[in-house]
């Protein structure tokens, strides 16, 4: 896509008023690996569509990222924060909620240690969700709003959240990656799983843990 194609549409996405819309599996943009963001919209579009992001994610109670493609804007680009709802189950599992962050032309490799499982959704999935085994340290690159480059470590959830927003920018879903017999609806997962366990769900379901 030429750079003012892409600047056009962006510009008609952010003035449309109301959330973004999210697109759903079977659209080929999220099956396409995005362009490096290299300056293509400038810096107000660039800033007003980050906005256009954050707002559309928080409507969502359950969201804890959205990448670009997700909207259909092909670029790596992600946004991510925990929502006010998860903040407290964060803090009795002894992890730290995430504040909002901008990942720009992010990429990661693991940062030693264990693999860890966890159940997944997407907003360009539901209602399901499913286990996906990942690494539970990373480290990480990438570039902030203002074209600040940064290299951190992160673990926990923030290592999980920017996995899967990063694998949207590689044209990856997370069910690629996850355990396809512990496929559950949101309910099942809260309702059943997240009551027994996620060992009594590999047992009942009939999956591996790491």
């Amino acid at each position: 896509m030429e750079h003012k194609e892409l600047a056009d549409k962006v510009a008609q996405l952010v003035d449309t008023p109301g959330a973004l819309n999210i697109v759903a599996a079977g659209d080929p943009v999220l099956r396409r690996k995005s362009a490096v963001y290299d300056g293509q919209l400038g810096d107000a579009l660039l800033q007003r569509l980050i906005v256009r992001m954050r707002e559309t994610m928080e409507e969502i109670d359950s969201a804890v990222g959205l990448a670009a493609p997700q909207v259909g804007i092909p670029l790596r680009l992600a946004v991510m924060a925990t929502p006010e709802a998860l903040t407290s189950r964060l803090v009795k599992r002894g992890q730290q909620p995430v504040p909002f962050t901008v990942l720009i032309n992010p990429s990661y490799e693991a940062g030693g240690g264990r693999l860890a499982a966890a159940y997944e959704g997407c907003l360009s999935v539901p209602p399901w969700q499913a286990v996906v085994a990942r690494p539970e340290r990373i480290k990480l690159t990438r570039e902030d709003e203002t074209g600040r480059r940064t290299e951190e470590e992160h673990d926990g959830f923030a290592a999980r959240i920017i996995q899967h927003e990063t694998d949207h920018l590689e044209g990856t879903l997370y069910l690629d990656r996850a355990e396809l017999r512990s496929l559950s609806t949101m309910e099942q997962v809260i309702k059943r799983w997240g009551v027994a366990g996620l060992t009594t769900a590999a047992e009942e379901l009939g999956f591996a843990l790491p």
